[in-house]
């Protein structure tokens, strides 16, 4: 029969149960666990490409180029605005030298056969724009003629009428001439002798004659007798008698005293006393009343 021996078991010690209390944080466990993998590796290399806690990783800094450019666009300085303004009118006058260009480009799609005909359509309006212009020349000249002629005739009138109101007495004349003054002495001056006087000196180119400052002669004035004078165009005359006439003074003195003349023949007949002076001016102030005609008028074409 085997002796069995028996072995007293180990005593264990009674196992503390766990408290209950608050979690551990999950870092921790993040922590151990990846101590206990990692191991010194994983700590070396954390610290060789880490930075230290609390910074960035990377530090970015602004550009110089980027900032000088934002500042230039929102603070322009006063050189850089001209040079915009400059800039400006540079592209607004590229671009109506651009629009210019096109609009003048107004052939450049027609045939050769098309450009023909423009060409021969405005050799055909200059023509007659030549033909028009030299008529319109030659109208011109026309005109300018006629207003000439038209001008040479009014001044060529007018020079008429001055002489024909002159001639017949209607407007004062002022020029050289004489003054011729007549004295009765013994006997009264005869009226043919003062008509012959008057006839001389038209005949010798006198433009105007006066009675004694008041009575203007005419080529319609008559002579009469009268009591105490003359009469003459309805007025009377007392001597003295004289008598102012403008013209050439040495040729009217000339055509008076003359032998068998006027003066001779007043002095002869008439016994009156007659002396002549030779004047730079006479100014001949009367005048006669312009005489309407009753039965003559204008002919044709005056």
């Amino acid at each position: 029969m085997t002796d069995h021996t028996t072995t007293p078991a180990p005593q264990t010690e009674p196992r503390a149960e766990p408290q209950p209390g608050p979690e551990p944080h999950a870092g921790t466990h993040a922590g151990a666990h990846a101590g206990s993998h990692a191991g010194p590796h994983a700590g070396s290399h954390a610290g060789s490409h880490g930075e230290p806690h609390g910074e960035p990783a990377h530090r970015t800094e602004p550009e110089p180029g980027r900032e000088r450019l934002r500042h230039a666009l929102t603070r322009p300085s006063r050189r850089q605005a001209i040079v915009a303004v400059l800039l400006a009118v540079l592209g607004f006058a590229f671009v109506v030298q651009v629009r210019d260009t096109q609009a003048n480009d107004t052939y450049a799609g027609l045939r050769e056969s098309e450009l023909i005909e423009v060409l021969d359509g405005l050799t055909g309006t200059a023509e007659r724009a030549r033909r028009e212009v030299g008529r319109l020349e030659a109208r011109r000249e026309e005109l300018t003629n006629e207003s000439r002629a038209r001008s040479a005739a009014l001044d060529e009138a007018e020079q008429r009428v001055q002489t024909l109101n002159i001639i017949a007495g209607l407007v004062p004349v002022t020029g050289p001439g004489i003054r011729m003054t007549i004295d009765e002495s013994s006997s009264r001056v005869n009226v043919g002798s003062l008509l012959d006087t008057v006839q001389e000196l038209r005949t010798a180119g006198a433009e105007a004659m006066e009675f004694n400052d008041s009575i203007r002669l005419g080529a319609d004035s008559s002579f009469d007798n009268a009591v105490g004078g003359i009469e003459l165009d309805g007025q009377l005359l007392e001597p003295p008698y004289t008598l102012e006439v403008i013209g050439d003074p040495h040729v009217l003195r000339t055509a008076l005293t003359f032998s068998t003349g006027p003066v001779e023949t007043l002095e002869t007949f008439d016994g009156a006393t007659v002396t002549i002076e030779e004047l730079e001016s006479v100014d001949i102030t009367s005048v006669r009343d312009g005489a309407r005609p009753e039965y003559a008028e204008p002919g044709t074409g005056q």
